[in-house]
């Protein structure tokens, strides 16, 4: 076993190698990558990450197809659609995620943009909020509405029901951290990225655990909330860094790890 110093010149190897442009084609951040307006690249920024389960592949794929049936302009789609221009979104499905739980994804956008310029005060409601604070605000927000179908429920997850949220804290991972690599956007300026919780799937899980950086046994949020600790004692201002290194190690290499720098 690595002892700390070791483990965090791995890990930050690991980093520099992953946290780049070439990262970005074959990941789910490629598709708000198509974007430049601020407002196309939170809204597709979202639906990539609340369709982030299953093959990355697929993933981009159905989300570009969302993108192409909102005219390839989602923020001016989300705001000044017609009913008629919904009839284009019908049919569309992405596993469990189906055309209801969209029609009702771009109503909650369109009532959020006309009273906000951005979907951060979504998420950020107030100063100095925490992410468990934002992200549980965030459901209650989204469902805020006697329209909201209870299936579409299980498609934003939330702390209250002890979720890992991989999903939203991946989302809040490309709007919030800023550096000069070029893959996360770093658009969000009321929250700072040693804020940020470490998005928790299972690639993330399976090394987090084999460098013992995670000791729970269930997959949770205080999971998340115990690997972003540990790597806070590796970089307290931006720990959802190592998000890079855990993932890449797990599917580039297969976790057949080479630990000699």
């Amino acid at each position: 076993m690595l002892n700390s110093f070791e483990l965090k010149q791995f890990l930050d190897n690991k980093v520099e190698q992953y946290n780049t442009l070439s990262f970005i084609e074959s990941d789910p951040v490629f598709v708000p990558h198509c974007f430049e307006k601020k407002q196309d690249i939170e809204i597709m920024g979202l639906f990539a990450s609340i369709f982030a389960w299953g093959q990355r592949k697929t993933i981009i794929s159905k989300s570009l197809e969302l993108a192409k049936r909102m005219d390839g302009k989602p923020f001016d789609f989300v705001k000044n659609h017609s009913e008629n221009d919904l009839k284009s979104l019908l049919g569309f499905k992405h596993r469990t995620f189906n055309d209801m739980d969209l029609l009702y994804s771009i109503d909650f956008l369109h009532r959020h943009y006309k009273q906000h310029d951005s979907l951060e005060t979504a998420f950020f409601y107030e100063p100095d909020v925490s992410v468990e604070s934002a992200l549980i605000h965030f459901r209650n927000y989204f469902f805020d509405s006697e329209d909201a179908p209870m299936r579409t429920r299980k498609h934003v997850s939330s702390p209250a029901q002890k979720s890992a949220c991989k999903r939203l804290n991946m989302f809040l991972r490309w709007m919030v951290r800023r550096d000069d690599k070029g893959v996360d956007f770093g658009i969000w300026q009321n929250v700072k990225p040693s804020a940020l919780i470490c998005p928790l799937d299972l690639h993330v899980d399976r090394t987090a655990r084999m460098l013992g950086l995670l000791n729970r046994n269930k997959s949770d949020w205080f999971a998340a909330e115990e690997l972003t600790g540990n790597l806070k004692t590796f970089d307290e201002e931006d720990p959802v860094k190592y998000d890079f290194a855990l993932f890449g190690v797990s599917i580039e290499e297969k976790c057949n790890m080479n630990f000699e720098n």
